[in-house]
């Protein structure tokens, strides 16, 4: 299947699921945020960053961590802005 193949039954897909549940009309979907959220899951499911690097097809560890990072620094971001949650994050 070719990548305009794969992007067109993710549009098809995510048109559909959006009758039932509204929010997700909002959020941009695509193969990419789909990979790139599957990788995410494994790092947090404890699986080898050199095991996602081989996964996602990357030559080296570096390029996928390229990515873990930037996910990791927006959470970061993310958190700052928001005292009261990461008052409350660090209570846990």
């Amino acid at each position: 299947m070719s990548a305009v193949g794969v992007q067109h039954m993710v549009a098809r897909h995510v048109a559909v699921a959006s009758a039932t549940c509204t929010t997700l009309a909002k959020k941009r979907v695509s193969p990419h945020v789909l990979r790139h959220t599957a990788a995410m899951e494994l790092l947090q499911a404890g699986v080898d960053r050199a095991v996602i690097a081989l996964w996602l097809g990357h030559e080296s560890v570096e390029t996928t961590q390229i990515y873990l990072d930037a996910d990791l620094a927006l959470k970061e971001q993310v958190l700052a802005k928001d005292d009261d949650l990461l008052a409350y994050l660090k209570t846990l």
